[in-house]
C-alpha cells in the first residue's frame, strides 16, 4: 500500500476487507473506520460480521456498533459521523482506513452527498402510490420524463429508490440526479487511495456459505432472538441485515434451521453479487485486489 494518509477499502461481504484493513493499521499505525452501514448497529456483531473483541484490541475502530438499532442511521448521518472521526485521526497524525461494503457511503465520501429539500409527506404518498397503480413498468416510464438518469441506475425491484426519485423531481421542480450532481465531496482530490477487493465469484460463495454456518455456531441466532424479542419495527434498517430475515422466520417456526440458512446463503450470495456490480459500475478507476 503506498503512503496515503487514507485509504479506502470497499469490496463485497466476506471478500476480506477487515483482515486487509486491520493488517494496514497494524502497519501503519492507522485506525480504522466503519463505512459498512449495518456493522453501525449494536447487538447484531455476529451476523453483521463485525469486529471481534481481540481485533478490536489491535488497532483504534470506530463507528462499529454505535448505534441502537431503533435508531436508523441515514446515508447523512453516517457521513457526518465519519467526517468528524476523520478529522480527529488527522489532528493525531494517523492515516485512517475506511473499510465496509455500503457503496453509497463511499460514494457520499468522494463524491460528496446532495442536499436535497425535504419532500412533503403528501407527496411521497401520492408517488408510492402511483408506483402501487401502475406498476414498476409504467411507472418507470414516468420517471424517464422527469429523471432518465435516475430511472436507468435504479436496480429493478427498487421501489424506495424509485419512488424517491419520482417525489423529489415532482416536489421540488428539480431532479434528484440534479440534486446529486450539485455536490462537493468530502474528501479532497488527491488525499485519499481507494481500493475494491475482487475475489473470484465461486471462491466468493464457497466463503459466503461457509462463513454464515459458523455465525451461526457462534451466537447469531441469539442475536437475532434477542433482537426479536425487543419488538421493533421491521421496516428499521438493522432488521434488514442479510440473514436477519431467514433466521427470525426460523424463531418464528416458521421454517427448520437448515431451510433458514439455505435460504440465508442463497440471499447472501445475490447481495454480494450486487455489490460486485456496484463496485464495477461505480469505482472503475479504483485499485483493484484479488485476496
Amino acid at each position: 500500500m503506498p503512503d496515503t494518509k487514507i485509504v479506502l477499502i470497499a469490496g463485497p461481504t466476506a471478500s476480506g476487507k477487515s483482515a486487509l484493513a486491520l493488517k494496514l493499521a497494524r502497519e501503519t499505525g492507522g485506525e480504522i473506520v466503519n463505512a459498512d452501514s449495518m456493522q453501525i448497529y449494536a447487538g447484531l456483531r455476529m451476523l453483521t460480521a463485525g469486529p471481534s473483541p481481540d481485533e478490536l484490541a489491535q488497532a483504534p475502530h470506530h463507528l462499529f456498533g454505535v448505534a441502537d438499532a431503533a435508531d436508523g442511521w441515514s446515508v447523512g448521518r453516517w457521513l457526518a459521523a465519519a467526517t468528524h472521526a476523520l478529522a480527529e485521526i488527522a489532528a493525531r497524525g494517523r492515516p485512517a482506513i475506511l473499510v465496509g461494503g455500503t457503496g453509497l457511503y463511499f460514494r457520499a465520501l468522494t463524491h460528496g452527498l446532495a442536499d436535497v429539500p425535504p419532500v412533503p409527506e403528501s407527496q411521497r404518498e401520492i408517488s408510492a402510490l402511483l408506483y402501487a397503480a401502475q406498476g414498476e413498468p409504467e411507472f418507470r416510464d414516468v420517471l424517464a420524463t422527469l429523471d432518465p438518469q435516475a430511472e436507468a441506475r435504479i436496480e429493478v425491484g427498487d421501489r424506495q429508490r424509485l419512488v424517491r426519485a419520482h417525489a423529489v423531481a415532482v416536489a421540488t421542480g428539480k431532479s434528484l440526479t440534479a440534486w446529486q450532481t450539485d455536490t462537493r465531496p468530502a474528501l479532497a482530490a488527491g488525499s485519499w487511495r481507494g481500493v475494491v477487493l475482487e475475489p473470484p465469484r465461486a471462491e466468493l460463495y464457497e466463503r459466503c456459505d461457509t462463513r454464515l454456518g459458523l455465525m451461526v455456531e457462534h451466537g447469531a441466532l441469539d442475536e437475532v432472538a434477542a433482537m426479536e424479542a425487543r419488538g421493533l419495527d421491521p421496516s428499521l434498517p438493522a432488521l434488514k441485515a442479510v440473514g436477519y430475515r431467514e433466521l427470525a422466520a426460523h424463531l418464528r417456526g416458521e421454517m427448520s434451521l437448515d431451510e433458514a440458512l439455505e435460504a440465508a446463503r442463497q440471499e447472501t450470495r445475490r447481495y454480494a453479487k450486487r455489490q460486485m456490480t456496484w463496485f464495477r459500475n461505480q469505482t472503475p478507476d479504483w485499485e483493484r485486489v484479488v485476496p
